[in-house]
């Protein structure tokens, strides 16, 4: 993606929007939500108004509890919540929700994508959205291509493949979305998944309209070119805070920050390493470190905190971008009430020189503001089953866990591959708070990171992508990355994230997953690395 070397409006809105008390009437619109989108600041509070976070896909229905037979059941192209017959159409329900709330994220895949969808507000019979398609780039909006809408690596427009959307569809008191196949052609699997937010039943919401739409255009293409060009951080407000060091084994950078309410707006990486083939180990062996008022929130390897894992390849994102060659930029809102450090701690056996470049500026910290966090682990040798029904020899591994008050921004999957094929069928299973069953149960690994029908090759989108596949059967390194924007989600206690450990062959992996959260000062990740852990082996010892 071309980087802009100017602030968009849309930017300066941004910067100062965060800071501004939002008010007691506060009206959700697809105009506002825009505007949200591109708010560092407002995605890095808690959410006001007030939201729980969820998703409707097309999981396996089998899947009922841990402790029932069915809970890794793998037929996941064709769980619908229902069938209504409407005007003598047979229409398969795919989400159906009450009370105020925005649809996020839609995802889908197929093999066929002849059908119609449509989309019920508000309980009118008449739908208000229409898609004459099991296809999203047949939303006729080209403001938003290529950037709030796009096509996955493996799409045709007639065939096999799918595509995501991030155009955010308010609605005031209820939205249904339903699928109708083709009348005389035989259905085919049907992946989805739909995140929402659900307001409290007193927020006051805009529902999704053509007429909305047609008003938002200019600011739907100006949010679209925004994503897909974010805008360097220069002008008076933002000081800058600079160091360069050759860092010898065992030793650091370090950058003290301003003093009082601030935050971190951007950071620039620049790692000179002297032999090309020592990139990758080194990568992984530079900590990037962080504390906030006396707290440590941040221990991740270089390589993973850029969004590309091992061997800290090419990232183009709205969050996160990086070269492939050693240069990094972070566009995470980093926050502080009083003191701020950060660090790049060398754990290599070699002199590798570091630049750190940092933009802070003055933002006022109050009681909906949150620390920053990006925490990392790494676990080997879990095995991958192929036999789905197998419960006993199924596993769900613990991608992350999170005590505290805070919200889940995304994360990062970098691993190696022992199996000789796909290791990704495994869906994701994530508990937030009381769920008594997961808030968002997925279909598929490349499913949960924008992407469809494995192998995946390498690609880039600013809400996510996957930064490395070596092979095409995916043996070997492989990465993928997702943030959130508004699609985040919201905790108050406790946020769980499993992932099913299935393939298509027996196997194993090896794991090292890095999360980008936001919490309160007492939020912690559980059973993460940090210093004085020590660091694991870094290479594969078969490579």
């Amino acid at each position: 993606m071309k980087r802009t070397v100017f602030c968009t409006l849309l930017l300066a809105f941004s910067l100062t929007y965060g800071s501004a008390k939002p008010d007691k009437g506060y009206h959700v619109t697809l105009d506002n939500l825009l505007d949200e989108m591109l708010s560092v600041e407002q995605q890095a509070r808690i959410p006001y108004p007030s939201y729980k976070s969820g998703q409707v896909s097309s999981y396996d229905r089998r899947s009922v509890s841990p402790e029932n037979d069915g809970w890794f059941a793998n037929n996941d192209g064709f769980g619908i919540e229902r069938t209504d017959t409407i005007d003598g159409r047979i229409e398969k329900v795919m989400f159906d929700e009450a009370g105020p709330g925005v649809i996020t994220r839609i995802w889908i895949t197929t093999l066929d994508k002849r059908g119609t969808w449509r989309f019920y507000f508000d309980g009118d019979d008449t739908p208000g959205l229409v898609i004459p398609a099991y296809d999203l780039m047949k939303l006729e909006i080209p403001e938003i291509k290529n950037g709030l809408v796009m096509a996955h690596t493996s799409y045709t427009p007639e065939g096999k493949g799918g595509n995501t959307s991030f155009l955010p569809i308010p609605y005031g008191k209820s939205c249904k979305v339903t699928f109708e196949d083709e009348p005389g052609i035989n259905p085919t699997p049907k992946y989805y998944h739909i995140n929402f937010r659900k307001y409290p039943e007193n927020v006051s919401v805009e529902t999704f309209s053509y007429n909305t739409l047609e008003k938002a255009r200019k600011k739907l293409a100006a949010t679209n070119s925004s994503l897909l060009n974010p805008a360097t951080i220069y002008g008076k407000r933002f000081k800058t805070i600079s160091g360069m060091k050759t860092i010898t084994p065992n030793d650091s950078l370090v950058l003290k920050l301003p003093k009082g309410n601030r935050a971190i707006y951007e950071i620039r990486f620049n790692v000179s390493v002297k032999n090309p083939d020592d990139y990758a180990a080194i990568m992984r062996q530079l900590i990037f470190q962080a504390e906030f008022d006396k707290k440590q929130t941040v221990w991740v390897p270089l390589s993973d905190y850029s969004g590309g894992g091992m061997g800290a390849p090419v990232v183009e994102s709205w969050y996160l971008s990086s070269d492939g060659n050693g240069k990094i930029t972070s566009r995470w809102l980093m926050p502080y009430s009083k003191s701020g450090e950060l660090a790049i701690r060398n754990l290599s056996s070699s002199d590798v020189t570091v630049e750190m470049t940092v933009k802070v500026a003055k933002l006022k910290w109050d009681g909906r503001s949150l620390y920053f966090h990006a925490s990392w682990r790494q676990q080997d040798s879990i095995y991958i089953h192929n036999n789905y029904d197998e419960d006993a020899k199924c596993i769900d591994w613990n991608f992350a866990t999170i005590h505290g008050k805070g919200i889940y921004k995304g994360d990062l999957l970098s691993l190696f591959n022992h199996a000789p094929r796909w290791y990704g069928e495994g869906d994701e299973k994530i508990w937030v708070d009381g769920d008594t069953f997961p808030s968002h149960f997925g279909t598929g690994t490349e499913d949960y990171y924008n992407s469809s029908w494995a192998p995946v090759y390498p690609f880039h989108t600013p809400f996510g992508g996957a930064p490395r596949a070596d092979k095409e059967t995916s043996h070997g390194y492989n990465a993928f990355y997702r943030t959130r924007h508004l699609d985040a989600i919201p905790f108050e206690n406790t946020f769980k994230f499993d992932i099913e450990m299935l393939g298509w062959d027996p196997g194993y992996v090896d794991y090292s997953t890095t999360t980008y959260w936001y919490g309160d000062y007492d939020a912690k990740a559980i059973g993460t690395s940090g210093i004085p852990n020590a660091l694991k082996p870094l290479l594969p010892s078969d490579l």
